[in-house]
């Protein structure tokens, strides 16, 4: 018998419920579960929710960069091909992230739900978790933690030119795009 918990669901406080079941709906591939006037349940696998919506009657304020809160949930993906088919289908519904990093342990795209919050979909770069904390423990990793931008409709036309995957997640591809500091957009930072 396990005593170790597993991640079950993430509550967030909105005024704006229709807005953010539409788009966490519209990013997750989700469907509802339940929505009454206080709540909405919305999941996308065997769970009976994943995300859920505590609708506010009283106007709320949306996140800004000076806001203490949580700051994203992260999707993983099994492979660099479906974080790169779900940018594209997001990209053909108006969705686009409002920043991509090449973090080096992860290949991320963070998009931001209508009230301000960030939702990472990633893949992870290293097969083993093992790996990925000798990476977090090396040189490249203590130098940039977060790592640089990247351009994903650039990332999606060289892999369909045929780059090959260990190629486009090095985050040497990633830097010669040359783009503006990430942190500038995750915590709105110079």
């Amino acid at each position: 018998m396990s005593t170790t918990p597993k991640f079950a669901h993430v509550v967030f406080q909105t005024s704006q419920a229709p807005q953010m079941r539409d788009w966490y709906c519209t990013v997750l591939d989700a469907h509802v579960v339940y929505e009454d006037d206080n709540l909405t349940f919305i999941t996308f696998d065997e769970e009976h929710h994943r995300i859920a919506l505590l609708n506010s009657p009283a106007p709320l304020e949306r996140k800004t960069p000076a806001t203490a809160a949580m700051h994203h949930v992260a999707y993983t993906f099994d492979h660099l091909d479906d974080l790169l088919s779900r940018y594209e289908s997001l990209r053909d519904k108006g969705v686009s992230p409002a920043v991509c990093i090449a973090h080096g342990v992860t290949t991320s795209m963070y998009y931001q739900d209508p009230d301000g919050n960030f939702v990472e979909m990633q893949v992870d770069n290293f097969a083993e978790p093992d790996d990925a904390t000798a990476y977090m423990n090396g040189p490249e990793y203590a130098a940039d933690s977060v790592g640089p931008a990247f351009d994903p409709q650039a990332m999606l036309e060289a892999r369909r030119d045929g780059a090959e995957v260990g190629e486009l997640t090095n985050r040497t591809w990633s830097a010669k795009a040359d783009l503006p500091n990430p942190m500038s957009v995750l915590v709105g930072a110079p």
